[in-house]
């Protein structure tokens, strides 16, 4: 978490993070996840791990939560470590920041590819460059297993 300080809007950057949900402790359930995923309007941090050791996510300003539409701010960024930390700001092309369901938790979107997506057991995941943050694929194959998921939200 500490190289990813300096990308955080600056008025998190002191503040305390804790872990509210990892798969280790909590199981492999994407409705666990919204369960434990903080107070509403509390910032959150996606970090996987494939089966692939590699390690990526995403920020979102707001909580990960279950969602009819697409939600959350132009602070909202996509991450890699491959092998160093990789950034993907928002580019302003479009709203699609994040947005879940039951079945599906997503990240980035547009012209139907999205820049990190969960299924619902948090088993799979893909990755794919997208409008919203002009990433490139966060994870070394398209798709990937997840080892470890670990939500981190503000103390």
């Amino acid at each position: 978490l500490p190289q990813l300080g300096s990308h955080l809007p600056p008025r998190l950057t002191q503040q305390p993070w804790r872990l509210l949900y990892c798969t280790r402790r909590d199981g492999f359930s994407l409705r666990t996840l919204y369960r434990c995923g903080g107070q509403p309007g509390c910032p959150a941090l996606l970090l996987i791990r494939d089966t692939e050791a590699q390690a990526f996510g995403a920020f979102s300003a707001s909580t990960i939560r279950c969602s009819n539409g697409f939600y959350g701010t132009g602070e909202t960024f996509l991450f890699s470590f491959s092998p160093e930390l990789k950034v993907f700001r928002w580019t302003g092309r479009n709203n699609f920041f994040v947005k879940g369901d039951l079945d599906l938790l997503v990240v980035g979107g547009g012209s139907g590819r999205y820049g990190l997506w969960l299924d619902g057991d948090l088993h799979h995941g893909g990755s794919h460059p997208c409008e919203t943050f002009n990433n490139e694929t966060l994870s070394p194959r398209e798709e990937f297993c997840i080892q470890d998921l670990e939500v981190w939200g503000l103390a």
